[in-house]
């Protein structure tokens, strides 16, 4: 009776954080729709009635771009969510080799890891393998990643270290960047955190972490963040060992 009521309450809990995940997605896809195309309408139509000079105009062109890459993202984060949620999507489970992973991460972010003078390097178990769906890992490593670069400064390193243990492999993303403290900390999977800037000015929601959770809930498995201000973050990924 007391396992019925414990399972009952558990499905309850989910849907509500279930809820509460597609609610909050809603408010901020149409937040950012309104805040952007009405920050673009109205710098049209000041250039068009001649409140603003030209010269302005184009000094504001970098904003209105930045607005729409991190409405963009925000888009794109949405519909791969939205993927998982409708039609026919199911789990694939295939065996993915960790150091695949790395190196498909290495590569994408050639450019950008470049670009901030920080080193992407790998540590512990270079043999280790999951069995997981590889577009849910992909994903959920690549926005990991993302931040990690987002917010390291210039010259640091930023590690992908693997643990493999009895019953499950552990993938961790270490940075050594800014960091947040324990009162933002605590409220990363909920939408009262605060929009965060990355080191070189980036910008984004704090969606893709939400959307990260939800799919390491899809794989079996759990996540877990540890952060100090000024000192970096570690996000770590609690993965079911593949089956010998």
């Amino acid at each position: 009776m007391n396992d019925t009521i414990n399972d009952l309450h558990s499905k309850i809990e989910n849907l509500k954080n279930e809820i509460s995940f597609k609610n909050g997605l809603i408010s901020i896809l149409s937040h950012d729709s309104r805040s952007m195309f009405g920050n673009f309408l109205w710098l049209t139509a000041a250039l068009e009635q001649e409140t603003i000079t030209k010269e302005d105009f184009f000094k504001m062109l970098p904003q209105v771009k930045s607005d729409a890459q991190k409405n963009l993202q925000t888009v794109q984060d949405s519909t791969a969510w939205l993927k998982t949620q409708y039609g026919d999507f199911k789990i694939k489970p295939e065996k993915i080799a960790v150091i695949g992973l790395f190196q498909h991460l290495e590569e994408k972010y050639a450019g950008g890891l470049k670009e901030k003078n920080l080193s992407f390097r790998f540590q512990g178990d270079t043999s280790a393998f999951i069995e997981t769906d590889r577009i849910l890992i992909e994903f959920v490593l690549d926005k990991i990643l993302n931040n990690a670069v987002k917010y390291s400064m210039p010259g640091q390193d930023i590690y992908l270290n693997v643990i493999t243990e009895e019953a499950q492999v552990i993938l961790s993303v270490t940075d050594s960047g800014t960091g947040m403290d324990e009162k933002f900390l605590a409220n990363i999977y909920t939408y009262d955190n605060p929009v965060f800037q990355g080191t070189a000015g980036e910008t984004g929601v704090g969606l893709s972490l939400k959307i990260v959770k939800n799919f390491i809930s899809l794989m079996q498995g759990s996540i877990e963040i540890i952060s100090s201000a000024d000192k970096g973050t570690t996000v770590s990924l609690f993965l079911p060992k593949m089956n010998e």
